[in-house]
């Protein structure tokens, strides 16, 4: 199996408690984030990772290397941002598998890769995205599901629960084409998602699993406990 990782991100919001650093190389103890989410992409037999990268670049690509426990690392680096459209396009340059995982450098969510994928080859879909039931959905927007597809996304909403968009996304050779005609600066979500589903059949993959995203201060210091305790 074959993973890019979205790692060129600055952490904004992630300010007050980092400084200078790429967001998924934000420490727990002395190690950072993006090792944990590597970590567990070994451990289910992933082979090759394309980190791609942009602010502060070389501190990942000095940190990591061209190897991680027994994966081959390489590196698709952007010179201008690119938006997550753009850089996921980019990177795809790279891939060399016929489906290929995408990840957030900043969210660990420990689906089930291999099942995943054996879904995404039963329904023939060019793209399947991994979705978590939240309790409380206000720092994201929520989906609707029909059939096994994606059929509506919705707004952020405070107190609510439902799915989300887990932030994994298993992307088929038939839409790389498709991904190379779009400009060369887009968000993945807005431009490319929410306005081809239902051009492009885009399959749900719920997933019960567990789920962190560590862009404010509150979840990053709470992944300091929960993550931590398993290592």
């Amino acid at each position: 199996m074959e993973a890019i990782i979205l790692a060129g991100g600055k952490g904004t919001r992630l300010k007050s408690v980092i400084k200078d650093i790429p967001k998924p190389m934000a420490p727990l103890q002395d190690r950072p984030f993006l090792s944990f989410i590597l970590d567990e992409l070994s451990a289910q037999g992933f082979e090759r990772v394309v980190l791609s990268t942009g602010y502060k670049h070389g501190v990942i690509e000095d940190y990591f290397g061209d190897q991680y426990r027994g994966m081959q690392l390489s590196y698709s680096q952007e010179t201008s941002p690119l938006g997550t459209g753009g850089a996921i396009r980019q990177a795809l340059t790279a891939a060399r598998e016929d489906n290929v995982f995408v990840l957030n450098g900043d969210t660990m969510f420990k689906v089930d890769f291999k099942d995943m994928l054996r879904f995404h080859q039963e329904q023939q879909s060019g793209m399947t995205v991994a979705l978590k039931k939240m309790e409380d959905c206000s720092r994201y927007g929520t989906v609707n599901t029909a059939e096994g597809k994606l059929v509506h996304f919705g707004e952020k909403k405070g107190n609510t629960g439902g799915l989300i968009n887990g932030g994994i996304y298993l992307i088929g050779q038939q839409l790389f084409p498709v991904l190379a005609e779009m400009p060369e600066r887009f968000s993945f979500e807005k431009d490319f998602m929410e306005a081809y589903f239902r051009k492009i059949p885009i399959m749900a993959y719920p997933s019960d699993a567990y789920f962190i995203d560590i862009g404010i201060p509150e979840d990053y210091q709470r992944a300091h406990k929960e993550l931590l305790s398993e290592s």
